[in-house]
């Protein structure tokens, strides 16, 4: 199909265009060397959290295998997942009718489709919410060219201030269809055990697919969500949850502020942005999902999406998006 060019615009959190971000009043826990640098070109980053040393591993193509491993031993005992994408922006949009009803998806496939993932962020955690020991958060490093490959120039740019080094991208960064085959064998898909955590995240599941299946997204959202539903069979989507509650509007920055979780390493990095979705993740649930009981119920939001589906978050009409709006927080074009 054809697709139309959009100017680039600076993307809220994840470069999405549907999500908002702001910037944390509370500060921000850097790294032991005093935070001088969250360049993703360093090994790890280590932080001091509730007494213990937890570590960001960064994961390139020298080390992906030996990572990917040490992920294998580690899901049986930590089976949830926080997952969080970095990409490269939004650059084309779909030549249909905007009031279309899949009109959100097609957006999502056509740049999907386009374009090429940049970082991908994993922590894991038990039931309890409990990180794993020492080590619970890669950081994958996708090959990506900023001479050869397409991308929103802001985009970049706000990448490029979190600390995101292309140059290692370029020459060190992980083939995507080694990363899939991985993947496969991980033990973090195809299993309903396995609970996926993310925050509005449309495009990261498109990214995750992608690297899965090595092509197109299906040309139908039902399809999508077939397909969604084998490689992950159990989703929580944050957002969604929100989407049940009255009184927040917002990022997960800002979500999290309320909730006070407080933030390891950099904004914009994938790592330290799963690390806060997991902990926003079981804040959330205990302060506004608990059972009869004492555990989280997840029946209201398993398996949703914010703003894709048949659910009661799907915009009924185009999206006009505002740049100043998203930095300051506040949801822009979303129902």
């Amino acid at each position: 199909s054809v697709h139309s060019p959009i100017p680039p615009w600076s993307h809220s959190r994840n470069n999405s265009p549907f999500r908002s971000r702001s910037t944390s009043p509370f500060p921000t826990r850097t790294p032991r060397d005093g935070g001088i640098s969250h360049s993703n070109a360093v090994a790890k980053y280590e932080f001091e959290h509730n007494g213990e040393t937890l570590e960001i591993r960064n994961v390139w193509a020298e080390n992906v295998e030996e990572e990917m491993a040490a992920i294998r031993e580690l899901i049986e005992k930590y089976p949830y997942v926080a997952m969080d994408t970095e990409f490269p922006g939004v650059v084309a949009r779909p030549v249909s009718e905007t009031y279309s009803p899949d009109y959100h998806y097609k957006s999502l496939k056509v740049n999907v489709d386009l374009l090429k993932i940049i970082q991908l962020g994993l922590s894991f955690a038990d039931e309890n919410g409990h990180f794993a020991k020492g080590c619970p958060c890669w950081q994958f490093n996708f090959k990506f060219s900023l001479s050869n490959d397409m991308f929103a120039q802001d985009s970049i740019d706000l990448l490029v201030n979190s600390g995101i080094s292309f140059e290692d991208h370029a020459t060190r960064g992980i083939d995507p269809q080694l990363f899939g085959e991985l993947l496969m064998v991980s033990g973090l898909v195809l299993d309903d055990r396995v609970k996926w955590v993310s925050f509005h995240s449309g495009y990261d599941y498109g990214y995750l697919l992608k690297l899965l299946t090595t092509v197109e997204l299906p040309s139908d959202e039902k399809s999508f969500f077939e397909l969604l539903k084998l490689y992950f069979p159990t989703i929580y989507d944050i957002k969604y949850m929100t989407s049940l509650l009255d009184g927040h509007f917002g990022g997960l920055q800002r979500l999290a502020d309320d909730l006070g979780c407080q933030r390891l390493g950099a904004e914009h990095q994938a790592g330290s942005d799963s690390l806060l979705t997991m902990s926003t993740y079981f804040a959330l649930g205990r302060t506004k999902f608990l059972n009869n009981g004492s555990e989280i119920d997840d029946s209201r939001y398993r398996n949703e999406l914010y703003g894709y589906g048949t659910n009661h978050t799907v915009r009924k009409g185009p999206t006009n998006f505002n740049h100043s709006s998203a930095i300051n927080g506040s949801d822009v074009g979303t129902t």
